[in-house]
């Protein structure tokens, strides 16, 4: 009956102005709640066969959901590990309670944005309750390769601020000018010498004691050009560690720069890279002295020995100062020596329906059928944004515009709740027609 179909649509226009009102509520409320979403109210239509020539009232229907994919403004904090992400993508964590759950895997959960901070045990989580998940570092600071597709590798991220750390010296630049006075027949054939400092695999200071000794010709020869390279390592009582004759060029064109260098059994030379490979104790010390004709390392010009420069990697033990997160998702400790190491890779979780992902508590987000599989990707890269340090993101609610909302929905409220008085007082009138 069509006024039996009125009433039914009425009901149905308040139930689904109820939910939208249910659904603005919860935007009001969390306007102020970092990472929070927009839930959302779309009505539908109801179309009843209308065959029969009688028009029928089906009604409406409402879904609910969130606008994932709308982001808020990101807005700076003075905590290094407040993270967001400057665009698509969201960062994996799971529940702390379930990390010392030995029952099953660690759920995945996302998030767009969170204030981590080390807990007891060190790891990097929410005031909420979830822990941030990232890839773990070898021991060379570099990050293994893992699965994209699945957890395995993922772990809740720990940071010791009681560590210490130290850095062995892997490789040493030399920029020395040896005297090209040195290898004239009237030379006196003193050596010229100088010490190098590297660091040890235990964080201790060592030295390398380099010689350089000039090649005399014989009265009334030209000037040797050659000298013999000794270093000796004070780590392992002197022990002679690199032997080399280095001999310069002396055309106009590249005088003062290498001409070759010949390893003499003890250490070794590749021209190529310009590198003296020498057995330190701590392993082996590449220390760079030029590449042949190259205007650079070692030189030999004028009367004057001048160390001009000297690097070199590693550093002292030191203990944990920082952490810091660059847009790429490396986590990496700074210490207070300067030295800095990457711990974890961060990576950016995706999935094809950000909309279609299964809301939790805490601004988090699980995948569902609707969302498609998820996939970790590299911040920066690829579809998702960078992940930025020092931020938070912002409610992605515009309050005037719920408010808004909300006066219209009253009045859509107020309005359906007026067909269903009128239909009462219809059926009421045709109930008196009766008697």
């Amino acid at each position: 009956m069509t006024i039996s179909s009125s009433l039914n649509a009425g009901v149905t226009g308040l139930n689904v102005n109820a939910s939208k009102l249910a659904t603005i509520s919860d935007n009001i409320a969390n306007s102020a709640t970092f990472g929070y979403k927009r839930s959302t109210a779309d009505f539908h239509s109801l179309v009843l066969d209308q065959s029969r020539g009688a028009y029928s009232a089906g009604g409406v229907r409402v879904t609910t959901g969130r606008a994932v994919d709308q982001r808020g403004t990101l807005v700076t904090t003075n905590n290094p590990t407040d993270l967001a992400v400057g665009g698509r993508g969201m960062l994996p964590v799971t529940p702390i309670s379930s990390i010392n759950n030995t029952s099953g895997a660690m759920p995945l959960h996302m998030t767009t944005t969170g204030s981590f901070r080390p807990d007891a045990d060190g790891i990097l989580r929410t005031d909420a309750g979830l822990a941030l998940l990232g890839w773990p570092a070898d021991q060379d600071g570099e990050i293994p390769n893992f699965a994209r597709d699945t957890l395995g590798g993922l772990q809740p991220v720990r940071v010791d601020g009681n560590q210490f750390e130290g850095d062995a010296t892997t490789k040493i630049t030399l920029g020395v000018n040896l005297p090209a006075t040195d290898t004239l027949p009237t030379a006196s054939g003193d050596p010229r010498e100088m010490s190098l400092e590297y660091y040890g695999n235990l964080g201790q200071a060592q030295n390398l004691d380099i010689t350089f000794s000039p090649t005399i010709p014989a009265a009334g020869d030209p000037a040797s050009n050659t000298w013999t390279m000794l270093v000796t390592d004070d780590a392992q009582g002197g022990l002679l560690i690199g032997e080399f004759t280095v001999v310069f060029d002396d055309s106009r064109d590249n005088g003062g720069t290498i001409a070759s260098i010949t390893d003499l059994g003890t250490g070794t030379y590749d021209a190529t890279t310009g590198l003296l490979t020498v057995g330190a104790q701590s392993g082996d010390l590449a220390i760079d002295v030029g590449l042949p004709l190259e205007a650079r390392g070692l030189s030999q010009l004028s009367d004057t020995f001048a160390p001009l420069s000297v690097t070199k990697d590693g550093s002292p033990v030191g203990i944990l100062a920082s952490i810091e997160v660059d847009a790429n998702g490396s986590l990496s400790a700074i210490y207070d020596t300067g030295f800095s190491k990457r711990l974890y890779q961060i990576p950016i979780v995706d999935v094809p329906n950000m909309n279609g992902l299964k809301a939790m508590e805490n601004q988090s987000y699980q995948v569902s059928s609707d969302s498609g599989a998820f996939y970790l990707w590299d911040a920066g890269n690829g579809p998702v944004g960078d992940l930025v340090g020092f931020s938070r993101e912002e409610s992605a609610v515009d309050v005037a515009s719920e408010l808004t909302q909300l006066i219209q929905t009253q009045r859509a409220y107020n309005s359906n709740a007026k067909v269903i008085q009128t239909v009462d007082e219809m059926l009421q009138e045709t109930t008196n027609i009766k008697r």
